[in-house]
């Protein structure tokens, strides 16, 4: 017990230097938690260094749930070694004996009534929430009332061949071309032949995704905010075209694709925020096949795999290529089916060698990152008492969620510790700390 007494404190000294050395915004403190006592140690903590504090309770009485917990998430867990598996049941089932001795849960209407906090009753049942206090706080709320961990699959794929693919140029609304059609086809076959009968189809509103869908036979739903990335007066033109109409804007993409926004459309940066409806619905569904563009299949792709800022406007999605991503437990399972339909490639490869940073910072209207910079993106942090002065904050890939993907509703993390880029906060930050006060605990039957 005084072993993990020391590191508990060890961890919680690297979540201060985290926020407010490295310029963190949230830290996710991922420990049991189940004693006042040791809540009591972070609330001190909290206090003596301003942070914010949330807890996330998971409590599960249902044995079957602990069961399938147990085999789901825990067999592929750090904790246990290859060699060590069969041992994954006994093991932690005599965990959960030790923690019944001392577990004390949260109390909203006493002890605890001034703590904000969720509390998830199997694994999303139901959920008892206590005095959400701040933005970020609702978005951890919003985020863990809408995702399930029942096992499903997300299948994601452009559209057919377009035919301004083939003409090389971005954007508008283009039919498909004779192998876009074909490809269509070939996805039929495919839906077919993986007896995905219970398949939801989603698309967005430009006609060569509902050309892909219609092929199908089933029915499927339009989505706007699965439009492709707007691309603003380059609409329709080839990148040549572009290079020669607008060589400073070429110019300033290449330095920061991710950051950079299109004269009257939209930065990856905009998309990713766009997409967050896209992303809390495919986190509850069941089975879904999502026929979108290429940057928007880039930017569910980043956030289903963990992939940052500086990655994601370059991934790899190629036309008539489907992912299948199957969630689990500290990951996500990747599998790739090529139609074996021709079609022309799309993807520009990020740019060779060192490009110039340029002097200074152009901001588009309403737009609060900068249009193209090298430099870390400066906003206000608020630590105590009173404003420090502005601090560097890394750019942050997305605003989609609070924080980590997961594939329990008790695991917080999943995959990477570091996954807690996924917000982005406008104006002063208020830091948080995440603490996961009932981790994996069930007191069932067992």
């Amino acid at each position: 017990m005084k072993s993990t007494m020391q590191c508990a404190l060890v961890a919680l000294q690297d979540v201060k230097a985290y926020l407010t050395e490295e310029g963190g915004q949230i830290a996710v403190f991922d420990a049991t938690n189940t004693t006042r006592e040791r809540r009591d140690l972070i609330q001190d903590f909290v206090k003596e260094n301003a942070f914010k504090v949330f807890f996330v309770e998971s409590v599960c009485d249902d044995p079957e749930v602990i069961a399938a917990n147990i085999l789901e998430v825990k067999v592929s867990s750090p904790d246990y070694p290859e060699r060590h598996r069969e041992r994954v049941m006994d093991d932690f089932l005599k965990r959960i004996e030790c923690y019944k001795v001392t577990y004390q849960p949260l109390d909203p209407d006493d002890y605890d009534k001034d703590l904000s906090f969720i509390k998830v009753i199997n694994v999303g049942q139901r959920f008892l929430v206590n005095r959400v206090q701040d933005y970020i706080q609702s978005k951890i709320v919003y985020y863990l009332m809408n995702i399930h961990v029942h096992s499903h699959s997300i299948y994601l794929c452009r559209h057919g061949e377009s035919k301004h693919n083939v003409e090389g140029r971005i954007g508008g609304d283009s039919e498909l071309s004779p192998r876009g059609k074909q490809f269509a086809h070939a996805l039929r076959g495919f839906i077919d032949e993986h007896k995905l009968s219970d398949l939801k189809v989603w698309t967005s509103q430009l006609r060569r995704t509902i050309q892909t869908a219609e092929e199908l036979g089933v029915p499927y739903e339009q989505w706007k905010i699965l439009n492709e990335i707007d691309a603003g007066v380059c609409e329709e033109m080839t990148y040549e075209m572009i290079q020669e109409t607008f060589p400073e804007e070429f110019a300033l993409r290449d330095q920061d694709k991710y950051h950079y926004r299109y004269p009257g459309g939209e930065s990856y940066q905009d998309l990713v925020q766009r997409l967050e409806p896209v992303i809390m619905e495919l986190e509850r569904q069941g089975n879904v096949l999502v026929i979108c563009h290429q940057a928007v299949m880039r930017c569910l792709l980043a956030y289903f795999l963990d992939k940052g800022a500086e990655d994601l406007p370059y991934m790899k999605c190629p036309l008539h290529t489907i992912l299948k991503l199957t969630p689990v437990a500290y990951g996500c399972k990747v599998e790739m089916f090529y139609l074996n339909v021709e079609a022309v490639n799309t993807h520009r490869d990020r740019p060779l060698g060192k490009i110039p940073k340029d002097s200074t910072l152009i901001h588009r209207r309403n737009s609060y990152t900068p249009l193209s910079s090298h430099d870390q993106v400066k906003r206000p942090r608020l630590y105590s008492a009173g404003n420090q002065p502005w601090l560097p904050l890394a750019p942050t890939p997305s605003a989609l969620m609070p924080e980590e993907r997961q594939s329990q509703v008790s695991e917080i993390v999943k995959g990477s510790p570091s996954k807690s880029h996924r917000l982005s906060v406008i104006g002063p930050a208020t830091v948080v700390i995440m603490c996961l006060a009932f981790s994996h605990l069930s007191f069932g039957s067992s």
